[in-house]
C-alpha cells in the first residue's frame, strides 16, 4: 500500500519462512516439469494454482495455465463445461489478487481469458471484484487499468466512467489513479467531440475549478498536482501541430561568396553558406510538436535550381517512433555558374492529413517562405577556413564586425495562421490561475512555486503565439526566480529544477535580440554565438539558432547535445569544460554533417569504468550494435572494439578538419588516437597539432 512501510521480519518466523522456501521449490519444479512434458492433466493444473496461491508473480505458472486452458478447451463443446472453465481460471485469478492485488500476471491473465470470447462476460462480477479491490486500495492503479480495459471490453460510455472518477475523487481527493483515469476519459470525450463536451473553454474552466478545490484543501497532497500540470499543458499548447521555425527563414540570401551585403531592413543581410561549397543546401522545419508524415506531396519545394533526385525528408529525431519536431531535407544541386547568378527557392507547406502529431492531429495551417541561393563562379570560392586551428576564448565578450545589418529576429519564425482563436481565453484563464496561486504561495512550498513556475511559462507561450518573442522576456525572469528557490528547496530533484532552468535561461536569452547580440557577432564569414559559464545542464530553443554558423557553450554543466541536430548551419563548436560522460551522448552531432570543428576537450568522457548511461542515453547508438566495416578496420588495428564501440560509431560518421579532445580519460587510453585518425580522415588538426 502507499506510504505503508514493510514490516521487518520477526525471529520467530526465519522457520516458517524457510519451509515456505522448500515447498516454493518443490512445486516450482513439477510445475517446469509438467510444462516442458505438455501434461495438461486435473493434477498437474491443480500443482500450478499450489504455486500461485503462494507466489502469484510466478510468470511461467501462468503461460503453463494458458496453454493447459486452450488444450483442453478445444475438447468441450457444451457451452455450460466451457463457462465452467472459465469461471475456475478466474477463481485462480481472485485467489492470486488476494495474495497479491498488483500481480502483473494475474491481471493479464484475466484480461487474456475475456478477450478469448468463448462466453459472455458477466459484468456484475467483474464491476463487483474491481469494487472490492479499489476499496482496499483506490489508487491500485492495476485495477484502474483493468477497469478501463473492462469499460471499452463491455461498450460503457466514457460519460458514465468520468462520473465514476468524481465519485473517487470526492471520496478522497488524493486518488491519483482516479485524477489520471479522468485525464484520459476527458482527452478522448473532447476528441470525439461528444454531447455536452463540444467547448474545451467550458470544459477546462469547470476542470481547473474542480483540482483547484482541491489544491487548497491539501496543498501538500501531490495528485492534484499532477493533474494540474496536466490541464495547463491542454490549455497552453495549440490544438494541432504548428510549425514554429525554418531554415533558412522567409527572406534569407545565402551566398557562397564571402563578401556580405547589406541589405534593407526587411530582409536577412546575405549569408556565407560552408555547405555551399558541396553545392548543398539543408533545409530545416521545426514544428511545435514532434510529427510525422512529411514527404515530396505534404511539403512542395520549387526553384529554378535543378534539384535532381527526389527530395527526401528525414526525422532528426534520437529515437526510432518516427515522430520529431525537427525534420531536414538537403538540396542537392548541379548549377554550374561563371559568373554570379541568383536562384529563388520556394518552400510551401499546405494544410496536410499527411502530417500528423502522435496524438493524431493534422497540420491545419498552411505555410509558404522564399529564401536565395546566390552562386559565385568556382574560382572564387576555395577558401580553407581550417588551415590553422580554430581559435576560443570565452573570456573575450564578442563584437560584430563588418558593416552588416543584425538578423531580424522574428523573422526567424513562422507566424502566418499561428494566432488561434481561443487563445486570449487561454491567456485569461492563466492569469487567473497565477494570480490565485499567488495567494497561496508558501515560501516553503515546492508544488505552489512549481506550479507558479510553469504557470508563468504557459502564459508566456501563450501571449507570444503569433506576436513578438519580447513578449516572453518578464515572464521568464520571474520563472527564473522560483526555480533557483526551488534548487535550494527542494535539492533531491536538483538536477530536474537545473534542467528547467536552463531551458528558461535560453528561452529568456533568445526571445530578445537585444539580449542575444551581447552574445552574437555577425561577422565575417561566419555568424558566432557564445553561450559560456551560463550553467546550462540542457540546451533548449535551438529553433531560434538555427542560422548560427559557430556556437561556443563552453564552462557550462552539459550531460548531453540534444537540440543541437537543428543547427544544420553549425561549422564550428566548442563544448568543451561540460560534463559529457559518454559519446552516445554527443549522437545528435552526427546529424549536422557540415560539422568542421569540434571541441570535446575537458569534459568527462571514459571517468567511469562503468558507465550505464552509455546504454540507456537516449541515442539510438545503443540499439545499432551491429557488424559495420569500421569495426572491421579496428579489429585490424588491435583496437578492442567492445571497449570503444560507441567512439567508433561516433568518429565514423563525423567529417571534421579538426577535433580537440584532451582532458578527458578515453583520450588517454592506448589506440585511442589511431582510433580518431583512422575513423576521421579529414581530421587536419587534433588537439592543437597539426596531422598529415
Amino acid at each position: 500500500m502507499h506510504g505503508r512501510p514493510r514490516r521487518p521480519a520477526k525471529p520467530e518466523d526465519e522457520e516458517a519462512a524457510s519451509a515456505k522456501a522448500a515447498k516454493l521449490r518443490d512445486l516450482q519444479e513439477q510445475v517446469l516439469r509438467n510444462h516442458h512434458s505438455r501434461t495438461y492433466t486435473k493434477e498437474a493444473i491443480g500443482l500450478s494454482f499450489k504455486l500461485l496461491e503462494i507466489n502469484p508473480e510466478a510468470y511461467t505458472a501462468w503461460n503453463y495455465r494458458k496453454l493447459a486452458f486452450q488444450h483442453n478447451v478445444k475438447e468441450l463443446s457444451d457451452p455450460e463445461a466451457i463457462r465452467s472453465a472459465i469461471d475456475d481460471e478466474l477463481r485462480v485469478v481472485e485467489v492470486a489478487l488476494r495474495q497479491n492485488p498488483k500481480s502483473y500476471g494475474a491481471w493479464y491473465h484475466r484480461k487474456w481469458l475475456l478477450n478469448q470470447k468463448l462466453a459472455p462476460v458477466d459484468s456484475k462480477r467483474e464491476f463487483g471484484l474491481l469494487d472490492k479491490l479499489l476499496k482496499v486500495d483506490a489508487r491500485n492503479f492495476h485495477g484502474w487499468n483493468y477497469r478501463r480495459f473492462l469499460a471499452r471490453f463491455m461498450g460503457v460510455p466514457d460519460e458514465e466512467e468520468l462520473k465514476y472518477t468524481m465519485d473517487k475523487i470526492s471520496d478522497n481527493f488524493s486518488n491519483y489513479s482516479a485524477w489520471h483515469n479522468r485525464s484520459i476519459l476527458l482527452s478522448n470525450l473532447l476528441i470525439q467531440q461528444s454531447k455536452g463536451f463540444e467547448s474545451k473553454q467550458k470544459i477546462f474552466s469547470e476542470e481547473f475549478e474542480l483540482v483547484t478545490q482541491a489544491l487548497f484543501t491539501d496543498p501538500s497532497d501531490q495528485s492534484g498536482w499532477f493533474y494540474h500540470l496536466w490541464l495547463l499543458a491542454q490549455t497552453s499548447t495549440p490544438d494541432n501541430p504548428q510549425l514554429i521555425a525554418s531554415w533558412p527563414s522567409n527572406g534569407t540570401k545565402l551566398s557562397s561568396s564571402l563578401v556580405k551585403e547589406k541589405t534593407d531592413q526587411n530582409t536577412l543581410s546575405s549569408i556565407w553558406s560552408h555547405s555551399l561549397k558541396e553545392r548543398t543546401v539543408p533545409v530545416v522545419l521545426y514544428f511545435n510538436e514532434p510529427v510525422k508524415g512529411l514527404n515530396q506531396s505534404s511539403v512542395k519545394v520549387k526553384s529554378d535550381l535543378d534539384f535532381g533526385k527526389d527530395i527526401q525528408w528525414r526525422a532528426l529525431s534520437t529515437t526510432d517512433s518516427g515522430y520529431s519536431n525537427c525534420w531536414t531535407t538537403y538540396l542537392q544541386f548541379a548549377n554550374e555558374c561563371s559568373s554570379s547568378q541568383q536562384y529563388s527557392v520556394e518552400v510551401s507547406i499546405p494544410c496536410s492529413d499527411d502530417i500528423v502529431s502522435r496524438s493524431g492531429s493534422n497540420h491545419n495551417c498552411s505555410v509558404h517562405f522564399t529564401f536565395t541561393i546566390e552562386l559565385i563562379s568556382n574560382d572564387t570560392q576555395d577558401i580553407d577556413l581550417f588551415d590553422k586551428p580554430v581559435a576560443w576564448n570565452c573570456s573575450e565578450s564578442l563584437q560584430s564586425h563588418g558593416n552588416c545589418e543584425p538578423i531580424p529576429f522574428d523573422q526567424l519564425k513562422i507566424t502566418s495562421a499561428l494566432v488561434e482563436e481561443d487563445s486570449n481565453w487561454h491567456f485569461e484563464s492563466l492569469s487567473e490561475q497565477i494570480d490565485l496561486f499567488r495567494e497561496l504561495s508558501d515560501d516553503n512550498s515546492k508544488f505552489v512555486k512549481l506550479t507558479l513556475a510553469r504557470l508563468l511559462l504557459a502564459c508566456a507561450a501563450t501571449k507570444s503565439r503569433g506576436r513578438s518573442l519580447i513578449e516572453r522576456k518578464g515572464y521568464c525572469e520571474e520563472a527564473l526566480g522560483y526555480f533557483s528557490d526551488l534548487i535550494h528547496l527542494d535539492p533531491s530533484h536538483k538536477q530536474y529544477y537545473e534542467d528547467e532552468r536552463s531551458l528558461v535561461l535560453m528561452d529568456k536569452l533568445t526571445c530578445d535580440m537585444e539580449t542575444l547580440m551581447k552574445h552574437c557577432s555577425v561577422s565575417v564569414p561566419l555568424n558566432h554565438v557564445q553561450l559560456c559559464r551560463l550553467s546550462l545542464t540542457r540546451i533548449g530553443f535551438a529553433e531560434r539558432l538555427m542560422w548560427v554558423q559557430v556556437l561556443d557553450l563552453s564552462h557550462n554543466s552539459l550531460r548531453s547535445v540534444e537540440g543541437l541536430e537543428a543547427l544544420q548551419q553549425l561549422v564550428s563548436l566548442n563544448i568543451s569544460n561540460n560534463h559529457i560522460s559518454n559519446f552516445t551522448a554527443l549522437e545528435p552531432l552526427t546529424k549536422i554533417i557540415f560539422l568542421k570543428a569540434l571541441d570535446l576537450s575537458f569534459n568527462e568522457i571514459g571517468v567511469h569504468s562503468i558507465d550505464t548511461t552509455r546504454y540507456i542515453c537516449s541515442s539510438p547508438f545503443s540499439h545499432k550494435i551491429q557488424a559495420c566495416e569500421a569495426f572491421v578496420e579496428c579489429q585490424k588495428k588491435n583496437i578492442n572494439v567492445e571497449e570503444y564501440w560507441d567512439a567508433i560509431l561516433f568518429f565514423k560518421s563525423l567529417k571534421l578538419a579538426q577535433l580537440d579532445i584532451k582532458g578527458n580519460a578515453a583520450a588517454s587510453k592506448e589506440n585511442f588516437r589511431t582510433l580518431v585518425m583512422m575513423l576521421i580522415p579529414s581530421l587536419k588538426w587534433l588537439n592543437g597539432e597539426c596531422i598529415n
